[in-house]
C-alpha cells in the first residue's frame, strides 16, 4: 500500500461498534473519498496524487470492507445501512477536525455519500457521485438489461447463508469475474497489480464476504425504506451535486440518469466518462478532468 499511496499516513477511528481505517495525505481543504464494492480505498490510487496536490484527502474503508472492522448485523440490517455508514464518516471527519468537507464517492460509497448529504446538510460542501443511481431508482427501475448487469443486487441481498456459501467456495474467482465484467474492456487490465492484490486479500475472508452481503441486504431493506421516505417527503440535497457515469457503466442502462438525480438535488451537474463502472481506475485522467473544476469551484463555497 505504501507504493500505491506514498507520503500518506494511516489512521484508525472508533465509531460506535465499528473501527474505521483511513489513509490520509495531501494539503488543502478536506476531501472525503469513499470506495465501493468489492473494493477498498485502494481504488483511489491513480487519482490520489493529483487530488492530494490541492486537497487533504481522507480515504477510509467502509465498515465491513478492507482494514475496517466487520460489526455484527442485526434484524432489519440497520448496522449496515448507509445511514449508519454515513454517521461513521461524519464522526471520522469530526475526529480529524473537519467540520465542512467535500465528498467524492463511488458505488456503495456513493450511497453513503448521498445519505450523508441528505441527513447532514451542513458539513457537506459538495458531493460527486461516480457511476450510481440512487437505491430508490435502482429498485424501482429494474429493466431486463439492468437486472442482467446488476445481478449482484438480487444475489447478495438473499438471506444468509446462501450468497456467502456460494462465494466462499471460490472468492477470488468471484471477485475477479465481478471486477472484469463491470469494466469496459471486460478484463482486469485496468487494475494495478498492487490494488488488485489488496482487493483479493480482504475479499477472500469469510467475515468480509458476510459483511459485504449485509451491505446489500441493507440496500434491499432499510436503505430502500429510507430512500422511499425521503422521496415521499420531497427531501433533496442542498449541496452542489455532480454525477458522473461511465459510457459502459451501470447507469447507462437506466432511462435518463440526469432526470432521475434531479429528484434528489436542485443544483446538479452531470458528465460521462469513457469507461465501465470503475472510472478512477479505467480512465483516471478523464475522471480528474471532470472532478477538479467542480471541486475547485465548490471549495470556495
Amino acid at each position: 500500500m505504501s507504493d500505491l499511496f506514498p507520503n500518506t499516513r494511516e489512521y484508525r477511528h472508533r465509531s460506535g461498534e465499528a473501527e474505521i481505517f483511513a489513509r490520509i495525505g495531501g494539503e488543502g481543504p478536506p476531501l472525503l473519498l469513499l470506495h465501493g464494492y468489492p473494493q477498498t480505498h485502494a481504488m483511489w490510487h491513480a487519482v490520489a496524487p493529483t487530488l492530494m496536490a490541492q486537497f487533504t484527502c481522507i480515504m477510509p474503508d467502509l465498515r465491513g470492507y478492507g482494514l475496517s472492522s466487520c460489526p455484527a448485523n442485526a434484524p432489519g440490517n440497520r448496522p449496515y445501512s448507509k445511514r449508519v455508514m454515513a454517521d461513521d464518516m461524519l464522526a471520522l471527519m469530526r475526529d480529524l477536525g473537519h467540520e465542512r468537507f467535500a465528498v467524492v464517492a463511488h458505488d456503495r460509497g456513493a450511497r453513503v455519500g448521498y445519505r450523508l448529504a441528505l441527513d447532514h446538510a451542513a458539513p457537506v460542501k459538495s458531493l460527486s457521485l461516480l457511476d450510481i443511481m440512487s437505491t430508490y431508482d435502482m429498485w424501482h427501475g429494474f429493466s431486463v438489461p439492468l437486472a442482467m448487469k446488476a445481478y449482484h443486487w438480487l444475489f447478495l441481498a438473499q438471506p444468509h447463508p446462501l450468497p456467502e456459501m456460494l462465494i466462499e467456495t471460490a472468492p477470488i474467482a468471484f471477485l475477479d469475474y465481478t471486477l472484469a465484467r463491470w469494466t469496459k474492456a471486460k478484463d482486469l487490465s485496468a487494475f494495478a497489480p498492487a490494488a488488485l492484490a489488496e482487493y483479493r486479500l480482504h475479499f477472500s475472508t469469510p467475515e468480509h464476504i458476510h459483511a459485504t452481503c449485509n451491505d446489500y441486504r441493507a440496500g434491499q431493506s432499510i436503505d430502500l425504506a429510507d430512500d422511499e421516505a425521503d422521496a415521499a417527503a420531497g427531501r433533496k440535497m442542498s449541496c452542489p451535486l455532480q454525477v458522473l457515469w461511465g459510457d459502459s457503466g451501470i447507469p447507462g442502462d437506466m432511462n435518463d440518469p440526469s432526470a432521475s438525480w434531479r429528484r434528489w438535488a436542485d443544483r446538479i451537474e452531470t458528465g460521462i466518462v469513457a469507461s465501465g463502472h470503475f472510472l478512477p481506475e479505467e480512465n483516471p485522467q478523464a475522471t480528474l478532468d471532470h472532478l477538479l473544476p467542480f471541486l475547485t469551484r465548490t471549495a470556495r463555497l
